[in-house]
């Protein structure tokens, strides 16, 4: 196994990004419009518990609707500003799935999911979080969840609209973006 030490301002173009990540399948990595590689070391158990749970819920939601896809934190997108990055949950409408080809759909889709969850892990700085979905929203995300167990907060991302800060809710609605689905956060707060 051999170490990742990225140095500061270290750049790479989406292509080598792409090379990278996939020679080095065990390393997290994310690319900033900017081109600087971020590393992004593995959640603890708990985390990992959590976020397989609010996954979990998205995918059975769009299995039942079948109105887009779902994906999972290891799904790298190729943001319109050029970021690549890997939200904890993302979906897409079918419509816009669709109009992508084969290819991209293989690779980092060159889209912005229509809906995002990032949760925060205790080793995550939440100011980056913020303004990672915050990115994720300039770039065409619809509806955003920055889930905070640290703080046992939710901020509720749109665009053209100020964030909302829920304290401590039992469950959050996929509003009109994602017809019907409601995330149960009772398991996430636990």
């Amino acid at each position: 196994m051999v170490n990742l030490t990225i140095p500061n301002a270290f750049k790479v173009t989406h292509e080598q990004f792409q090379q990278l990540a996939r020679v080095n399948r065990d390393w997290q990595l994310e690319r900033t419009a900017t081109g600087e590689l971020v590393s992004m070391p593995p959640t603890g158990s708990i985390t990992g518990n959590r976020n397989l749970d609010i996954e979990g819920q998205l995918w059975l939601w769009n299995r039942q609707t079948k109105l887009g896809q779902a994906f999972n934190s290891s799904t790298g997108f190729h943001l319109p500003n050029g970021a690549d990055r890997s939200p904890d949950a993302a979906w897409v409408t079918q419509e816009r799935w669709d109009s992508l080809t084969p290819e991209q759909q293989e690779g980092f889709a060159p889209i912005c999911p229509d809906f995002v969850i990032e949760l925060r892990s205790t080793s995550d700085n939440l100011k980056t979080l913020e303004e990672k979905m915050q990115e994720y929203i300039d770039n065409g995300t619809r509806l955003g969840f920055l889930i905070d167990r640290k703080n046992q907060q939710v901020k509720i991302y749109k665009p053209n609209t100020e964030v909302k800060v829920l304290q401590s809710p039992t469950s959050l609605s996929g509003e009109e973006i994602l017809p019907g689905f409601v995330l149960d956060l009772t398991e996430v707060w636990k």
